[in-house]
């Protein structure tokens, strides 16, 4: 591993992807500052952080490594964290959803605040933190690993990949230098473009299908005609992405641009190599969308990815109805506006749906 000069780190939030990195990083030396909900906060000063990275086999564990509250610092309000400075970098990995709100708590300090390294799905969290901080201070990331979460400070690595880095300033090298002396697998990516558009093509799948007829999405995969769906809206996808002038590339561990070009070869091709590939390693698990849908959460993240193909394409002139469907009709359903009995186990009134807006 490369030897780097330790970060002085400020996360935003210490949930499954925000542990993961911060803790990790915590382990090789990095001074480390996660900013929580006030009785989060408590919990993390009182128990420290529990952190399974037992897949990894090049670490040699076979046990969860517990980071003692002593090895980290955690502060309930920005004000507080910020008196812990000065930083190097903030990370942002919360739920896309929830982006508004710590901008608008960033704004009043944003003169106090580092550069930011997000590493939220879709592709519309940088430019929003740009508007407050300056594009010169916001740094692109994708991550691609798969962190469980058991309970506040106690989570597991589930599928080990990496993290992407979008390249062109001193302090990404140094970061992915940082983040590979802890084993996270990073690695530059020249356009920041293709790189967020990328994770989002990986994002896309199954997801909101799963949650709308309450299928896995292996059991989405295997209908035809949801596979159909599928195929359509991850076409609208790499349409959109091409009048951007975004291209597929290959991240950490996933290869992208065999995914899309997976997508744009006949179905009965491809239709038992992408279940296996997308819904075969995920076993019973559900994907998020189902997860806050069935839990009756009234926030999802659907809007930020089906979401933001709908809003490219109308800016870009590309009709997307399968994503303008999918996004409509699982907001709905998270509003209570549409029961979630309507389609479940019956997924071809979706299909018929998706016919008419066609």
């Amino acid at each position: 591993m490369t030897e780097s000069q330790p970060l002085s780190v400020l996360v935003f939030g210490a949930g499954a992807i925000g542990a993961y990195l911060g803790g990790t990083l915590a382990l090789t030396g990095n001074r480390i500052v996660f900013l929580e909900q006030p009785a989060v906060a408590g919990s993390l000063r009182a128990r420290g952080l529990r952190l399974d990275l037992t897949l990894d086999k090049a670490r040699g564990l076979t046990e969860p490594t517990v980071l003692a509250p002593s090895a980290f610092t955690v502060a309930d309000s920005l004000e507080a964290a910020l008196r812990r400075g000065p930083f190097d970098l903030a990370v942002f990995a919360m739920k896309s959803f929830d982006t508004a709100a710590a901008l608008e708590t960033v704004r009043p300090l944003a003169a106090q605040m580092p550069p930011v390294f997000c590493v939220q799905n879709g592709v519309d969290n940088e430019p929003a933190i740009a508007t407050i901080l300056g594009a010169d201070k916001v740094i692109a990331g994708s991550i691609t690993n798969s962190i469980g979460r058991h309970d506040a400070g106690d989570i597991v690595l589930e599928k080990l990949r990496g993290i992407g880095v979008a390249g062109g300033s001193p302090l990404a090298t140094r970061l992915v230098d940082a983040m590979n002396t802890a084993g996270l697998n990073a690695r530059l990516y020249p356009s920041a473009l293709d790189m967020k558009w990328s994770k989002m093509l990986m994002n896309l799948p199954g997801g909101p299908l799963s949650a709308i007829v309450d299928r896995t999405i292996a059991e989405v995969f295997d209908d035809p005609g949801l596979f159909r769906l599928e195929q359509r809206a991850a076409g609208e996808a790499l349409a959109v992405m091409a009048a951007l002038g975004a291209h597929p590339v290959d991240l950490p561990g996933t290869p992208v641009r065999l995914l899309a070009a997976a997508w744009r070869a006949p179905g009965f091709l491809v239709r038992p190599l992408l279940k296996k590939a997308i819904g075969g390693g995920r076993g019973g698990k559900m994907p998020s969308f189902h997860i806050d849908l069935h839990a009756g959460r009234k926030q999802s993240e659907v809007g930020w990815l089906q979401g933001a193909v709908v809003r490219h394409g109308e800016q870009a002139g590309v009709p997307t109805p399968v994503n303008r469907l999918l996004t409509r009709t699982l907001l709905d359903m998270v509003a209570g506006k549409i029961p979630i009995a309507e389609f479940s186990g019956h997924p071809e009134k979706i299909i018929a749906l998706a016919e008419q807006e066609a």
